[in-house]
C-alpha cells in the first residue's frame, strides 16, 4: 500500500511516518525543496498551497494521511489558507487523479464548545470562534462533502517521544485561564499511529471519530509531571469539560491505547 502523507516533518508526522515505516508501508512524503526525507520513505516535492504539485504526489496512492496545518501562529490568514484551501487543493487532486483512494484527515478536539455541558462528543454542533478550529470545521466539512472514502480523527492533546509539547503547556497556563483541576484528554504518538493504521485499514471510514487515551489528567497534575508547581485553588471552576473528550465511538470501532495514561507514559519512559 502506498500512502501519500503531509505534514510529515511537522509534531505529529515526524513521529508517525517512522511507525508507518516500520508496519511495512510505503510511505511517499509531500514535501517542500529542502526538507529532509527520513529513511524508509519516499519525498515528492510539493505543497498543499501549490495545486500544480499535488496531481504528481496523489497519483497511484491507495489513501492519504493529512496531517499538514497551522496551528499557534498570529498570522490567521495562514491558518486558513493552510488548513482550510491547503485542505480544498488536495481533495481537489484526489478527486482527478486518485479517486478510489482512502482520505484520512487529523482534526482536533479543540472544535468543541468550551461550555460544553459534556464531554465533547462527535455529534455535537460545533460553531468555534478561533481561526484554528473553525478552518479545521470547514475542511471537515469540505471533505464530508466530497465524494472521497473519507474518515475524520479529531485529536486532543497530543504528546510523548520528546515531542516537548507537554513541557510548553506550564508557559501557557496564564493564556488559556486554565483552572487547576480541569481535565484534559491526551493521546500519546504512538496511540495516533495506531489509530491510523485502523483508517488505513477503514475501520473509521465515513466517520468523524475522537481518538484519546482512558483518562483525561487535570492540567494540574500535568504541569506536575514535566516538574511544575501550579497554583492551587478549591474556586469554583468555570466550563468543566472544555478539552476533554468522549471517545467511546472509537473505543466501540476497535481502538484500544497502548499507553493508557499520561502516568504509565512517564513510567515507561514514553515521555
Amino acid at each position: 500500500m502506498t500512502i501519500l502523507i503531509t505534514g510529515a516533518t511537522g509534531l505529529v508526522g515526524e513521529r508517525l511516518v517512522p511507525r508507518l515505516v516500520e508496519a511495512g508501508l510505503d510511505c511517499r512524503l509531500l514535501l517542500r525543496a529542502g526538507k529532509t526525507c527520513p529513511p524508509g520513505a519516499t519525498a515528492v516535492t510539493g505543497d498543499i498551497l501549490d495545486l500544480s504539485t499535488l496531481s504528481e504526489a496523489v497519483r497511484g496512492v491507495s489513501a492519504i494521511v493529512h496531517l499538514a496545518a497551522v496551528f499557534r501562529s498570529a498570522d490567521t490568514d495562514l491558518i486558513w489558507r493552510s488548513n482550510l484551501e491547503g485542505t480544498r487543493n488536495l481533495i481537489g487532486a484526489v478527486e482527478a487523479d486518485a479517486p478510489d483512494a482512502r482520505f484520512i484527515m487529523a482534526s482536533t478536539s479543540n472544535v468543541y464548545s468550551k461550555s460544553s455541558t459534556q464531554p465533547g462528543r462527535e455529534t455535537d454542533n460545533v460553531e468555534p470562534q478561533q481561526a484554528y478550529p473553525a478552518s479545521k470545521v470547514a475542511a471537515e466539512k469540505l471533505l464530508r462533502e466530497s465524494g472521497l472514502n473519507w474518515s475524520i480523527l479529531r485529536f486532543p492533546f497530543v504528546y510523548g517521544d520528546g515531542d516537548g509539547h507537554l513541557e510548553m503547556l506550564p508557559k501557557h497556563l496564564d493564556t488559556f485561564g486554565f483552572h487547576p483541576a480541569s481535565r484534559m484528554s491526551t493521546i500519546h504518538h504512538r496511540d495516533i499511529a495506531t489509530a491510523i493504521g485502523m483508517a488505513l485499514a477503514g475501520s473509521f471510514d465515513g466517520r468523524i471519530v475522537n481518538i484519546s487515551d482512558d483518562a483525561p489528567t487535570t492540567v494540574y497534575e500535568l504541569v506536575g509531571l514535566v516538574g511544575h508547581q501550579m497554583e492551587p485553588s478549591a474556586e469554583a471552576m468555570q466550563n468543566p469539560w472544555h478539552l476533554h473528550v468522549d471517545a467511546s465511538l472509537a473505543r466501540s470501532l476497535g481502538f484500544q491505547p497502548r499507553v493508557r495514561t499520561v502516568y504509565q507514559a512517564a513510567q515507561e519512559g514514553m515521555m
